[in-house]
């Protein structure tokens, strides 16, 4: 049998009602060479995409704050989705036909697009698409039944399995390479994965806005702790607060990408439209340095940002630094208001099944590695973290109950 991408329509349940949207995808077709135990298709394409300029379709990214839906939509063309097909699909992870590809993000992501659709079936590899969440033993039973040769997955699903004791032996998986996004990758947890498993994990930096990854490690070329490099055909800048491009290394900065799978605007969106997409550059609103060699490392978010004693903290450095500790699982480090008035930070930290740490522990060792004043001031030992569906950590609802004093 074939599946074919067509002109479809959805229904979208927004505010309690549900309203049908259409819209177009790429002209694809692909085979389904086997069906697996629990519903798993194995997919296989044809060696090469061609697509219609004319067709465009749209990715919808939801944002899910109270009792409020926003969902941004980006209009983009068949054209943009070849741009990423080629520069990243083909020119950083090199995907052969004879690769098995398995991605955790789905395929109503703009990540599990990409891996599980655009980019393994334009070279004619095959592809594993599983239903249910991608639970560590979930992953596991893909990993260790199906064989596949590369993965795709996120910092918090990858730092889930590597603490699981149900992880598998390096000769049980056949994994050539791995990819990771939706949250910059801690060095400790790709440096674990690589001596687990003897395969990289090639870190990078997209968005929907750009369909995909624009900023990326490369096989061959990996420096945990960074995003590495801007993949070939996109241009990256930083910029500071006067919007003036950042020149000096280490220096954070706004980012801002060019290339040519950006999108054209957000669907009756203008105000954020015109904040975003400023001429051929696309505001991502991630901050970023950029050492001596080139390599980009992430800072965080626009929104996350803290500044405490007048200088700029990165909450995901503290957070990185968090989780070199043994005991610790996960960790979101927000903002917090002393009883001086002053913003500090706190860490919400998420503790590996059957370990003990403390509060004292926690600040002693993140005082080893880091600044001083970038210590979490507030520590809040937590069961787990409000994530979305793709596995990011929702940092403004750790905010919120902050701010409502929870």
């Amino acid at each position: 049998s074939q599946i074919f991408a067509s002109n479809s329509a959805s229904d979208v349940n927004v505010k309690g009602e549900t309203k049908r949207e259409n819209y177009v995808t790429t002209s694809l077709a692909a085979r389904v060479t086997k069906v697996l135990p629990g519903g798993v298709l194995q997919v296989q394409g044809a060696r090469e995409i061609r697509v219609n300029e004319e067709t465009e379709y749209m990715v919808v990214s939801g944002l899910i704050r109270s009792k409020d839906v926003a969902a941004d939509n980006s209009v983009l063309s068949n054209q943009m989705a070849e741009a990423s097909i080629q520069y990243y699909g083909k020119g950083v992870l090199a995907l052969r036909e004879d690769d098995l590809c398995f991605s955790a993000a789905k395929l109503f992501f703009a990540y599990g697009l990409g891996n599980a659709l655009t980019f393994p079936l334009s070279v004619g590899a095959s592809v594993v698409l599983m239903a249910e969440r991608p639970t560590p033993q979930a992953t596991f039973k893909r990993l260790t039944e199906n064989q596949p040769t590369v993965f795709y997955g996120a910092p918090t699903g990858y730092g889930g399995m590597l603490a699981s004791p149900d992880l598998p032996a390096k000769s049980q998986v056949r994994l050539r390479l791995c990819s990771s996004a939706g949250e910059a990758l801690p060095r400790d947890i790709g440096e674990r994965w690589t001596r687990h498993f003897g395969c990289e994990i090639i870190d990078g930096i997209g968005s929907t806005e750009m369909l995909h990854v624009f900023l990326s490690n490369r096989p061959g070329d990996v420096r945990y702790g960074t995003t590495g490099k801007p993949v070939p055909g996109y241009e990256i800048e930083l910029r500071d607060e006067n919007h003036a491009v950042v020149t000096h290394p280490n220096q954070i900065g706004d980012l801002y990408v060019k290339g040519p799978s950006s999108a054209l605007m957000y669907w009756n969106n203008r105000e954020k439209s015109r904040d975003t997409f400023q001429g051929e550059w696309t505001k991502s609103g991630d901050k970023y340095t950029r050492d001596a060699d080139g390599y980009y490392t992430y800072a965080g978010r626009n929104d996350d940002m803290l500044k405490v004693s007048g200088i700029y903290v990165s909450p995901f450095e503290v957070e990185a630094t968090v989780m070199q500790h043994p005991a610790v699982l996960e960790c979101a480090v927000v903002g917090k208001q002393d009883t001086d008035g002053l913003i500090k930070t706190k860490a919400f930290i998420v503790l590996k099944a059957g370990q003990s740490l403390t509060e004292a522990e926690v600040k002693a060792f993140v005082k080893e590695h880091l600044a001083p004043y970038k210590y979490p001031r507030f520590i809040e030992f937590v069961s787990e973290l409000p994530k979305t569906a793709t596995g990011k950590i929702q940092r403004f609802r750790l905010r919120e109950k902050e701010a409502a004093g929870l």
